[in-house]
């Protein structure tokens, strides 16, 4: 595990989602949630982007093979709920190359497995109906958007019972180190609390209304 990436999956999502608001990052991925709230998840991004099939049908999996271990697999399916783009021999050869996670902005199914894998896939949500024939793999390694927000290639992803969240690559040095400084400030709030200390107080002392405050550019 590369030392960003580490440093990320000591940090919840609501951590790093505060951390992105300080500078105007949308890197919150609305509506995508764990198919289990166990799951968690860090890696960099692998990620394809999906489309309506063609005739004939292009493939949906072929994929797999050149992702490589610790990566996250990132799948622009463009929300649809109509059909699923993720199912159990993914999930099986995933998990067998230790493939850290998937995240879909769409459907998945056989969650069952998943689970009895603790393999983390997020998504909006799971149905059994299949994507073949219905939608196909357009690239690979492109930048995607999963719930509105911008993924590319090599980016670090995060999840956990709360969603998924992401850090662009470029701005991953200062991201980690304000989520950091977050995480910090609101251990201490807790601990002046256990020790006695009124919340409020607490939260002045360690200045917990400007922990996510938006910073001049």
């Amino acid at each position: 595990m590369d030392k960003n990436v580490e440093r990320a999956s000591k940090l919840d999502t609501a951590t790093i989602s505060d951390a992105l608001d300080r500078f105007g990052i949308v890197g919150q991925c609305y509506e995508i949630k764990p198919r289990d709230p166990k799951f968690r998840m860090t890696g960099r991004a692998f990620t394809l982007l999906c489309g309506p099939a063609s005739v004939p049908p292009g493939t949906v999996g072929d994929y797999i093979d050149d992702v490589k271990p610790g990566e996250v697999v990132v799948i622009d399916n463009g929300g649809r709920l109509n059909a699923t783009i993720w199912g159990d021999i993914l999930t099986e050869t995933a998990s067998a190359k230790k493939v850290a996670g998937t995240v879909i902005d769409g459907l998945c199914r056989d969650t069952a497995l998943c689970m009895e894998l603790n393999y983390p896939v997020f998504t909006r949500d799971h149905w059994m109906r299949t994507g073949k024939d219905r939608v196909q793999v357009e690239a690979t390694n492109v930048p995607v958007t999963i719930g509105e927000a911008r993924v590319q290639p090599g980016d670090i992803l995060r999840g956990d019972a709360d969603g998924v969240v992401v850090i662009p690559k470029e701005h991953e040095d200062k991201v980690l180190q304000a989520g950091e400084e977050i995480q910090e400030a609101e251990n201490a709030i807790r601990k002046a609390v256990r020790g006695g200390m009124r919340l409020d107080e607490a939260r002045k002392q360690f200045k917990y209304h400007t922990l996510q405050t938006r910073v001049k550019s």
